[in-house]
Formats: structure tokens, C-alpha cells, sequence
């Protein structure tokens, strides 16, 4: 990562030290961090860029999306012209309709001219969130797109340290913020922030790590929405983990046992070991 490994690490044992806190306890992850609810809306995360997927597979994906019951979609830009995205958000609003949710990720794509051109461009389109449209330390940036786009800035998970996420925010460069605990040091840092957050009015969305934001989401007042990978974008997700999480009318909920419920299927692992 751009910060390097440091405060993934820290992160990873400061998780492990959670998960065995809620064991000793007997709850689950959620409940020891406030329990503010115990279900949470999400997103299926999707419509990447892949060599044949036209126009009509992009819509044809999202129709999956809507059958499994997603209330709210991610799709990537940035990959291509702005000409063509703009054809793919209009793909994909008219395949989900007006009642749906959709989020655009740019994955840090654009400088801040074409930013603005193309949140302009796809405005009308009712987006969601516009996420990651600069480089992640571009705080300026943030906070001149902000300013002059009506669509809410999403961004957040290339940022390391709570810090980072302090200067983001009062700078009003995003309204929408995305921590992702395994990145920035853990749970604890990942609340910190939230709590920062929430003094400012803004909602949390985690990046990624489905089942281990769940937890945290499912514990702060201001969570927003999960993201949530399906099977076809990630095949062995669904074969990790002995508690995966299930989509229900666009909502989540943390499962039922104690610790993050990050128990694993072991006998599913095997014929992937090399050692």
C-alpha cells in the first residue's frame, strides 16, 4: 500500500484482540463495541471492466444484482473515455430503474478537471456516491469537487491513519467516508474515526472486508451501507468462511455467534495449501 505494511499488521492483531475480547465474552463483535443495531443496508460491489463485457453483459449483471436482492450498486469508471462511462452509468440506470441506488468508484482515475467533467456528465443519472475520483492525498481537490458537484463524495480506503481521515474531513473534502479497519490499524482506529465522523454530520461506509465490517458497522450510529461481494466476483469468498453473510431485501446482518464470526472452513482450504 502507499503507507506500506505497518499499520496493517497493527490492524490484524488489533482485530484478532477483538474477536478473542467477544469470545471471552460470549457475544459477538458487535454488541461488545455498543450494539447500536443488528442489521445494516448494502451494496453489491460489481461492474467491472473485462474483456467481451459490452453494454448489454453490464446491464445483463446488474439484472443478477437486482435478483439477489440488491437495493444499491457499485460500478467501476474511470478505466475508459469519459464518453463511454457516461454510456455505462446510462446502461446501468435504465436497467435497474429509478427506484435503485448506484454508485460510481473511479479508484483515484481522474485529476480534478475530468473529475468534475464527468460527476457533471453523469449528475442527471441521480448518483449515490461518486467514489476515490482523485488520488488520495489530494485534499484541495476533494474539497473543490465537492463544492462544485452535487453528487456526494465517497473516499477513504487508501487512507492509513486516523490523521489522514482528520485533514480529509475538515477540509470538507467528502461526505461520504470510507475506513477499512484491516488498513488503518484495526477496530479501534476504525472507531475512532467514526466517532470523528459523526461530530462532522458524516456517514461511514467501510471499505471491502465484508465480514469483518459488518461488525463495526452494526456498532456506530452513523453507518451508512456495506459493501457486499457476491460469489461471481470473488469465487472463494463464499468457501472461506463458515458464517457468510447473506443479502435479504438489501439488508445484512452480523451472524448470531461470538467474536467477528470469522470461523473458517478449514476442509475447504486444502486443496489450496502448497506446504
Amino acid at each position: 500500500g502507499r503507507r506500506g505494511i505497518t499499520t496493517r499488521i497493527i490492524g490484524g492483531i488489533d482485530l484478532a484482540l477483538l474477536d478473542f475480547k467477544a469470545k471471552l465474552s460470549n457475544i459477538p463483535a458487535h454488541k461488545l463495541l455498543g450494539g447500536y443495531t443488528e442489521s445494516v443496508r448494502a451494496y453489491i460491489a460489481g461492474g467491472y471492466y473485462e474483456d467481451g463485457k459490452g453494454l448489454k453483459e453490464l446491464g445483463m449483471e446488474m439484472e443478477e444484482n437486482l435478483k439477489l436482492g440488491a437495493t444499491a450498486v457499485k460500478m467501476k469508471i474511470g478505466g475508459i473515455s469519459i464518453n463511454e462511462d457516461v454510456e455505462r452509468v446510462k446502461t446501468v440506470r435504465e436497467t435497474v430503474g429509478d427506484k435503485i441506488d448506484i454508485m460510481v468508484d473511479a479508484n483515484c482515475a481522474y485529476n480534478l478537471n475530468q473529475a468534475i467533467k464527468i460527476a457533471d456528465k453523469i449528475e442527471k443519472y441521480d448518483i449515490f456516491w461518486f467514489e476515490e475520483p482523485l488520488l488520495p492525498d489530494d485534499y484541495n481537490g476533494y474539497k473543490i469537487l465537492s463544492s462544485k458537484s452535487s453528487i456526494p463524495i465517497a473516499t477513504g480506503e487508501n487512507e492509513y491513519t486516523k490523521f489522514g481521515f482528520k485533514e480529509l474531513i475538515e477540509k470538507n473534502g467528502a461526505t461520504i467516508i470510507q475506513p477499512d479497519a484491516l488498513i488503518m490499524g484495526g477496530a479501534t482506529e476504525f472507531m475512532k474515526v467514526a466517532s470523528f465522523a459523526e461530530t462532522h454530520h458524516l456517514e461511514i461506509a467501510p471499505h471491502g472486508n465484508q465480514n469483518v465490517h459488518i461488525q463495526l458497522l452494526c456498532a456506530i450510529p452513523n453507518g451508512l451501507i456495506l459493501e457486499y461481494y457476491v460469489g461471481n466476483t470473488d469465487p472463494l469468498w463464499g468457501q472461506i468462511y463458515q458464517n457468510d453473510l447473506k443479502l435479504k431485501n438489501g439488508m445484512v446482518s452480523p451472524p448470531d455467534v461470538p467474536g467477528l464470526g470469522l470461523e473458517i472452513k478449514e476442509t475447504n482450504l486444502e486443496k489450496y495449501r502448497v506446504i
